[in-house]
C-alpha cells in the first residue's frame, strides 16, 4: 500500500479506527464517547493531541487514546521515562504540568471539568519486564478545588492489575504542602508523591520514578495488588471515557 493509498484509506474509515497488521492497515469499528465522537466524525482516528471543549466554550488540549480497549480515552496522567518531576506542589497539580512528548498531569481543574459527566476510568501499567496490566472502574470523578479535588470512584469492574484504587475513594487530594489525608503524618511528603491519600495508600502513581525494584517502602509508582510497595512501574497511564454521548 502506497502512502497516498494509506492516507485515502484512513480518511475513508471515519467511523472506525485503524491498526497495522503487517504492512497493511485494518479498520476496526469503534463507538467513541463525547467529546471524542466529534473528533472521530472528522476522521481524526489516530491517538494524538486534540482540542476539545469540555464546558462547551473553553478549548483544552488532551491526549486521545484511540486504540486501547475500543478507543475514545482521554489520558490525564502519563508516566513514561522519568523525564518529568512529579513531586510538585498544590498549584502545579491544580494547573497541570509536563510534556506532550512523554510525561504529564493534565491538571486537577481540567480533570474536574472533563469528568463532570462521570466517565469510566482505565489505568494501564507496564513493568520493566514489559509485562502489561490494567484496572477499570465503573465511574470516576473529582470534585472542585473547594472540596480539595475529592475522589469519587465507582466499582472495580475488571483488570489483571487488581483493585488498588478503591482504598483512595472519598479522599481529598494531597501534596507535600497540603496535607488532606487521613493519616497523622503527611502521606504526600512521606511517600514522595501527590495523590488521594487515605492512611496512606494502596497506589501511588504520582510517586517517584524508580527503576523497578526499590528498597524504600511505597515511594515509587506503586500498585499494591500488582507488584506491591517495593516495585515502581516503568509506564503508567490514567485515562477516562464517557459512557454514551
Amino acid at each position: 500500500m502506497t502512502t497516498r493509498e494509506s492516507i485515502s484509506f484512513i480518511l475513508h474509515c471515519l467511523a472506525v479506527h485503524f491498526q497495522t497488521k503487517g504492512s497493511e492497515f485494518v479498520c476496526i469499528f469503534v463507538i467513541l464517547s463525547h467529546p471524542l465522537y466529534s473528533l472521530l466524525d472528522k476522521g481524526m482516528v489516530l491517538s494524538d493531541w486534540y482540542t476539545i471543549y469540555p464546558d462547551g466554550e473553553t478549548p483544552l488540549k488532551v491526549l486521545c487514546d484511540m486504540h486501547t480497549d475500543g478507543g475514545g480515552w482521554i489520558v490525564f496522567q502519563r508516566r513514561w521515562d522519568g523525564s518529568v518531576d512529579f513531586f510538585r506542589n498544590w498549584n502545579a497539580y491544580k494547573t497541570g504540568f509536563g510534556s506532550r512528548l512523554n510525561e504529564f498531569w493534565l491538571g486537577n481543574d481540567n480533570i474536574h471539568i472533563v469528568h463532570k459527566k462521570t466517565p469510566s476510568i482505565r489505568i494501564d501499567l507496564q513493568d520493566f519486564e514489559y509485562t502489561k496490566s490494567f484496572a477499570k472502574y465503573a465511574s470516576f470523578q473529582i470534585m472542585g478545588e473547594t472540596e480539595k479535588y475529592k475522589l469519587l470512584l465507582g466499582a472495580f469492574t475488571e483488570g489483571n492489575a487488581g483493585d488498588s484504587l478503591t482504598f483512595q475513594n472519598n479522599m481529598k487530594f494531597s501534596t507535600f504542602e497540603q496535607d488532606n489525608d487521613a493519616e497523622a503524618s503527611n502521606c504526600a511528603a512521606v511517600y514522595k508523591g501527590a495523590w488521594w491519600y487515605n492512611a496512606c495508600h494502596y497506589s501511588n502513581l504520582n510517586g517517584l520514578y524508580l527503576p523497578g525494584q526499590h528498597s524504600t517502602y511505597g515511594v515509587g509508582i506503586n500498585w499494591r495488588t500488582g507488584k506491591e510497595y517495593h516495585y515502581s512501574y516503568k509506564h503508567s497511564e490514567m485515562k477516562i471515557r464517557l459512557v454514551g454521548k
